[in-house]
């Protein structure tokens, strides 16, 4: 038996079966605190500054959260495919990583990363 699938069935389908934090941002302490690490680690205070808070190459990110207009399917898509001057990340981040960077710019306290680790051998004493 042949059955024919509706192109919109099959996105829904699709949607459906993609889990919600992947598309969206998770909403977990532990995802934003991995969303700080991330931030800190893909370079992102280069252009965005120390926690968001904007740069010479960036914009501030820290009212980002109340910005009816960057929902966090909007922000995924910036963090993914870039925009105007931002380079996009896609083959940099995975999903879950994406959604942990929306987490973090998205909490309502964001959480400061632990310190970098530093490379063994190179302590000033």
């Amino acid at each position: 038996m042949y059955l024919r699938f509706h192109p919109l069935l099959l996105a829904l389908a699709v949607l459906a079966a993609t889990p919600a934090h992947a598309l969206f941002g998770a909403k977990t302490k532990a995802a934003e605190q991995a969303g700080a690490i991330l931030f800190r680690d893909k370079g992102c205070t280069h252009c965005h500054g120390v926690g968001g808070i904007g740069g010479k190459k960036g914009p501030d990110l820290a009212g980002l959260r109340k910005n009816k207009l960057w929902t966090p399917a909007k922000i995924t898509g910036q963090i993914l495919d870039g925009g105007q001057k931002m380079p996009p990340f896609r083959e940099a981040l995975s999903g879950e990583e994406a959604a942990q960077l929306v987490a973090y710019l998205r909490a309502k306290h964001r959480p400061v990363p632990p310190p970098a680790p530093t490379a063994s051998g190179n302590s000033a004493y």
